[in-house]
């Protein structure tokens, strides 16, 4: 057990760019919030001295969440000047690209292959990525966009994830409530048990968000043929998968997200839940399959996540994965980032 440190430490430690996550969760606690990723994270008492001059800064300006994505700010100044061979990519996404903290996720694991500024934030939603300009001035990923300029070499975009599978930010229902009937008797019965007319609306809605965003790229000079990276993501499991399920968060409620949507419906059945959740995830990357075509352009690389999570213990929670589950995601994601570098290279 390591020894307790300063509070004037602990700003070293995270100012350090060399600094792991890993070496920081112990000085942290999580404090869950009411939604599965509005949790709080709090200095660890147990771990840090904090004299009253340190609780009353601590009280003013609560370092936890919003540290760590300075974190990756600095991680990429540094290693813009450590590995200026690296190729340099933006990113924008909800939490398979950002996850304070407990979990080392996509962006984690590519940061070992590229300089990535990320603009990921956890439980953000498509809607709100390209739907609220900043001020006025434009929306976020566009002006970095702008600011970093000919320097990227492609845009990663994690997005949907949470309009479909998440919580609705209004109320702090699962997304996925409103795309189910109630269940009908017969667990073979995947189809009768999604609102056809429902999913239709979401998907129709969500290939309008990716649209827009295409759009948003490519009306940016230099960028007609920016490589433009997304992904579908994998086939969850809802809690629970078995009477074994192991999953325990300790961010958010075992069933936070699928479990309690399919409950409300009265659909209990593991399998009949997995199975809908499968077609679900198959709408989404048919219809991000088809956004090339759409949108009258090329490079829209699409990362076929699926099956990269296969078993119960790959998950950490109902939707992200272990910090190893998301380094087979990150494997996925690289092989096609390094095939779309390589074909713009050819062209260029």
């Amino acid at each position: 057990m390591s020894e307790r440190i300063t509070y004037s430490q602990l700003f070293d430690l995270l100012r350090d760019p060399e600094t792991t996550d890993d070496a920081l969760k112990e000085y942290f606690t999580v404090v869950p919030g009411t939604g599965g990723l509005d949790f709080q994270l709090e200095i660890n008492p147990d771990k840090v001295i904090m004299t009253e001059a340190d609780l009353e800064m601590e009280s003013a300006m609560g370092i936890g969440n919003g540290a760590f994505r300075l974190m990756r700010v600095r991680r990429y100044n540094r290693g813009r000047k450590k590995h200026p061979e690296r190729p340099v990519l933006l990113s924008e996404g909800d939490s398979w690209f950002q996850f304070p903290l407990l979990i080392k996720e996509t962006i984690d694991h590519l940061s070992n292959h590229y300089n990535i500024w990320s603009l990921g934030a956890a439980g953000d939603t498509l809607a709100n990525m390209i739907g609220h300009e900043n001020g006025g001035s434009g929306f976020e990923f566009i002006q970095e966009l702008r600011r970093i300029g000919p320097d990227v070499s492609a845009f990663l975009f994690s997005a949907a994830g949470n309009d479909i599978l998440g919580e609705d930010p209004k109320d702090g229902l699962p997304m996925l409530q409103s795309l189910l009937r109630p269940f009908n008797g017969n667990p073979a019965d995947i189809e009768g048990h999604m609102d056809a007319h429902a999913l239709d609306a979401r998907m129709a809605s969500l290939e309008a968000g990716y649209l827009k965003m295409i759009a948003l790229i490519r009306a940016e000079p230099g960028c007609e043929a920016l490589p433009i990276v997304i992904h579908g993501y994998d086939y969850a499991f809802p809690y629970p998968a078995s009477d074994k399920d192991p999953r325990k968060p300790i961010h958010a409620k075992k069933d936070q997200w699928l479990g309690r949507a399919f409950a409300a419906q009265g659909i209990n059945d593991p399998h009949l839940r997995h199975e809908i959740i499968k077609r679900l995830v198959d709408r989404l990357y048919s219809m991000m399959d088809g956004l090339e075509t759409k949108a009258k352009t090329k490079g829209i690389w699409v990362v076929n996540c699926r099956g990269a999570l296969p078993k119960v213990t790959d998950w950490a929670d109902e939707i992200h994965g272990t910090s190893d589950g998301f380094a087979k995601v990150a494997g996925r994601f690289h092989k096609v980032i390094e095939s779309a570098l390589a074909q713009r290279a050819a062209l260029s």
